[in-house]
């Protein structure tokens, strides 16, 4: 029986994970901040030693939408850069036997051949709107591959594009777009208002339901594979405009969405490959984006009042 601490353990995909999970002869800790502070050093090695953990899922991360991203850079960078220090650091003195930490595609280069494979995490800067976090991620990739080097541990990266899902962050501020949207379009029509999109609508983006990237996490977990940096992500793009429409006629919105222009739109295009994903598993199936929605849209409406938001 194993011990198998997940960072980050009551957000959507912690939560997503707590829900997949079929093997439960293992001990699973879902932490959360109320457990431990995971910027203070001290508490994150009571953590480790506490638990003892033979396996480490590291979700646990400072985020935001574009707009905290680009308005708190010093918070996005330096709580980051802790966590993600101590998670790795206690993970080897621990003698964790594999630790997968979780990434995210805004940390590739801004300038860059499409489509984005592992190899090219380096090659530039990320793009400005949230360098800040991009570059604290980055650190967090670049440590575990000095430990996998120098120490042979059995330590990886996942990145994952943008996550949706139930248990997400519905604020209006701070939250990813998907979330944020449906927030919006909900208030729109409770309150016979205009759903306002903020910015124009044109970026692209490719789309992943928090089920299917617990999935795969477990897929890693248990699996043989020796990976150092994984990409998961679907095959297709699409605008934030027509995921605003989907949202819209899930909501039965009927009259014309707005764009709001004077927000940035932040990168266009961040188009990624998932070929070694599915090279390495050649049994990946995923959510279809109008049911990952539909759940997500009817989880926020039945827990509007305790929702994050």
């Amino acid at each position: 029986m194993k011990n198998i601490i997940i960072t980050g353990g009551t957000g959507m995909v912690g939560q997503a994970l707590n829900s997949v999970i079929n093997n439960r002869q293992d001990n699973y800790y879902f932490i959360s901040s109320k457990d431990y502070d995971l910027t203070s050093i001290e508490e994150t090695k009571q953590m480790f030693e506490t638990i003892k953990p033979d396996y480490v899922i590291h979700l646990a991360a400072y985020v935001g939408g574009l707009f905290r991203n680009i308005n708190q850079k010093i918070d996005m960078f330096e709580k980051n850069l802790l966590i993600n220090y101590n998670i790795v650091k206690y993970s080897h003195e621990y003698g964790v036997r594999k630790l997968i930490a979780c990434l995210s595609t805004c940390i590739f280069p801004d300038k860059v051949k499409y489509p984005i494979n592992e190899e090219q995490l380096h090659n530039g800067p990320p793009h400005d709107s949230n360098n800040a976090y991009a570059y604290a991620k980055r650190m967090l990739e670049f440590h575990i591959s000095l430990y996998r080097n120098q120490y042979n541990n059995n330590f990886m990266c996942i990145i994952p594009t943008n996550i949706y899902g139930e248990y997400d962050n519905f604020n209006l501020k701070d939250a990813h777009v998907i979330p944020a949207l449906i927030h919006q379009c909900y208030l729109a029509v409770k309150n016979d208002l205009d759903f306002i999109v903020k910015g124009t609508g044109t970026p692209l983006r490719q789309f992943i339901y928090s089920k299917d990237l617990a999935n795969i996490i477990l897929k890693l977990l248990y699996s043989d594979k020796q990976i150092n940096n994984l990409i998961i992500s679907v095959n297709n793009e699409i605008s934030i405009k027509d995921i605003a429409i989907k949202i819209a006629s899930e909501f039965k919105y009927k009259k014309e969405i707005k764009y709001d222009t004077l927000y940035e739109d932040g990168q266009l295009k961040k188009t990624v490959s998932n070929s070694l994903l599915t090279d390495t598993f050649n049994d990946i199936i995923f959510t279809e984006l109008d049911i990952g929605l539909k759940n997500t849209i009817e989880w926020f409406i039945n827990h509007y009042d305790s929702a994050r938001k």
